[in-house]
């Protein structure tokens, strides 16, 4: 199953809700989100700095994936960005293929 690394930044309002519910309560929310698509919640932090938490998650399929972050920026309590995460197993499958590249300009 595929492994995303989430980047979320919360909106006034998205911080007014984690204040009032707590973070153990969003873990839960997102845990929940993120099973309802058949995936699995690996790692929720908070953090401080240009992001305010950071998920990771084993979502069954990219589909899956655009729908959970559609459903959670559509809210407007919060805007995520999503980056694929790679095995180091999936960099030697890639590595052993063969492609036919032409660089501009050659």
């Amino acid at each position: 199953m595929p492994k995303y690394l989430v980047h979320g930044t919360y909106t006034e309002q998205g911080l007014k809700g984690l204040l009032k519910d707590g973070g153990s309560k969003r873990r839960e929310a997102t845990e929940q989100l993120i099973k309802g698509v058949g995936g699995r919640l690996e790692a929720l932090y908070f953090a401080f700095g240009g992001d305010d938490l950071f998920i990771i998650a084993d979502v069954p399929s990219s589909a899956d994936a655009v729908s959970l972050a559609l459903t959670a920026n559509a809210s407007g309590a919060v805007t995520l960005r999503t980056t694929v995460l790679i095995t180091p197993e999936e960099v030697d499958q890639a590595i052993k293929k063969t492609v036919n590249y032409r660089p501009p300009g050659h």
